[in-house]
């Protein structure tokens, strides 16, 4: 074979040497079994056309491609973002290997979670033991402060009771018994990341709030004059969270995050392993039931949350992907309006710049025309903000958006001249998208990595915005909420289009009249 210690070459380059060209040729002939190439062509050009799309979108029982992750993710996400707390989801290995890659895969950093390692006998008796021999063995080997407990689908088509095999762990002396461990059903077979997100973050907040599962008495609520923000499953967490941090302490105002992830996803090269960092402390988590209010900074991510802490008399106020100039004001009135503190000079300043940059922008802006995909809010933030920029969000997609997310996105349409000839899908997913692309072409793909397919099938050029983003490093450093973010929004899409323009405008004697120094 090519490859040798001596030169040791990337794979984009072994895989183009004559041994490989000829071992992959002789696959596809002797071993694929695949059709004529005439054949292969008539049908890729016809799945390009109107009628293939009708036929697309007819479809119900198939999902291709899906915009979206399963619940036990969102839940492991929230719980990592507790103080030193080990997320433990009651399922197999396999499945906890996958929430652990994907999320170390975007955020570049280990992601730590254990599972009751359930195989086939728990499937058919149950995971009692399973539940048992996991949670002494995790209290044990990572001394956490706190386990939360979460569930995959085997565990929830067998209908295992979270609750009473804690309670039984705990009397077989697996962790004490005044030992916090919060829990949340996720099935995997329903909803996504977003909703399993929602699960844990109010089953930590009933934990602690509501008497630890009978064991201890319920809290009772001392109003104050401090917020507490949620951020949601957010894969700009370091970025975005240091952001709203740094608002707040503009403002004046006491806060806590809760399921505060910046510093988990964020840990510095200095020598020492960081199994646990930062994260709300669980003090902090029982005393924010005192706040005067909670800001959701993505509405679908606490769908739950949000009536469990307004029943616990607390005003409540759901964002939706605060970017740009309309999502931050919007930000900033609610914690005025809460707290009764003066809006800053400083961010009035920041905003002013947010608008000048839009101004000196807007006539490579204007008119074009984009399509969106990912979580409900991000879509819902992403397409607010492209029509104050004057373009067109003419596909805006969601797996897992549902009739209401979808009456939002159709609002914002209607109240814009810009969105006009724009359309929403709930429910849809990345092959419904590829017939919107080919059928009516838009300018720019926005969304996460797995839109590079769709980009070389479609030529559509992709702005990588949401989660994952695995082949790009270090996005979710920098934010997209407030009008930092919307500022570093803005410089994405202009850089992809001025990009894109150098692209098309670079053949010598040809196209080059318009590649110009200055855009």
């Amino acid at each position: 074979m090519s490859q040798n210690a001596e030169k040791v070459l990337d794979h984009f380059e072994l895989f183009r040497e004559p041994e490989y060209v000829e071992m992959f040729k002789d696959k596809k002939e002797n071993y694929e079994f695949a059709e004529p190439e005439e054949r292969l062509v008539q049908i890729k050009d016809w799945t390009k056309t109107w009628d293939y799309r009708e036929k697309n979108f007819a479809r119900e029982a198939l999902t291709v491609n899906p915009a979206k992750a399963c619940q036990p993710l969102g839940a492991v996400f929230a719980a990592v973002g507790f103080e030193n707390t080990m997320p433990f989801v009651h399922g197999s290995q396999g499945c906890v290997a996958y929430y652990r890659s994907h999320l170390s895969r975007h955020f570049k950093e280990p992601s730590s979670c254990v599972s009751s390692s359930m195989t086939e006998d728990a499937a058919v008796f149950g995971g009692l033991n399973n539940m048992i021999d996991g949670l002494a063995n995790t209290y044990n080997m990572y001394k956490p402060k706190m386990i939360a407990v979460s569930t995959t689908c085997m565990a929830e088509v067998i209908g295992d009771d979270l609750n009473a095999f804690i309670k039984t762990a705990k009397e077989k002396g697996s962790v004490p018994e005044d030992y916090d461990v919060p829990f949340a059903h996720t099935p995997a077979f329903v909803g996504s990341h977003v909703t399993g997100y929602d699960n844990a973050l109010k089953g930590v907040l009933q934990h602690f709030w509501d008497g630890k599962a009978g064991t201890t008495e319920v809290l009772k609520r001392v109003p104050n004059n401090s917020v507490n923000i949620i951020g949601g499953f957010d894969g700009y967490t370091v970025g975005n969270t240091r952001e709203l941090k740094r608002i707040l302490n503009l403002m004046g105002i006491e806060h806590t995050v809760l399921a505060d992830t910046s510093d988990v996803f964020d840990t510095p090269t200095d020598g020492k392993f960081r199994m646990y960092d930062g994260g709300t402390t669980l003090e902090a988590t029982a005393a924010a039931l005192n706040a005067v209010g909670t800001i959701s900074m993505q509405e679908f991510c606490t769908e739950k949350t949000l009536p469990f802490i307004a029943e616990h008399g607390q005003e409540v106020v759901a964002l939706n992907s605060p970017i740009g100039v309309v999502g931050t004001d919007q930000l900033l009135m609610a914690l005025s309006k809460m707290t009764g503190k003066e809006i800053p000079a400083e961010l009035e300043k920041e905003r002013g710049r947010l608008v000048d940059a839009i101004a000196d922008s807007t006539a490579h802006l204007h008119g074009k025309k984009f399509a969106i995909y990912g979580d409900p809010d991000m879509c819902l933030g992403v397409t607010a903000f492209l029509l104050e920029l004057g373009a067109e969000p003419t596909h805006v997609l969601a797996t897992n958006g549902n009739k209401d997310w979808a009456a939002k996105v159709q609002a914002l349409f209607d109240g814009s001249p810009f969105g006009k000839d724009c359309h929403v899908y709930a429910g849809k997913d990345l092959w419904h998208m590829r017939s919107l692309l080919f059928t009516e072409p838009v300018d720019f793909l926005i969304g996460n990595t797995y839109g590079k397919y769709l980009e070389r099938d479609t030529g559509t050029p992709l702005i990588r915005m949401g989660f994952p983003i695995f082949d790009r490093h270090h996005h979710h450093r920098y934010p997209i909420w407030g009008y930092q973010g919307g500022m570093n929004v803005l410089v994405k899409i202009l850089d992809k289009i001025f990009d894109e323009m150098d692209k098309n405008t670079n053949i010598v004697a040809k196209t080059d009249y318009s590649y110009d120094i200055i855009r």
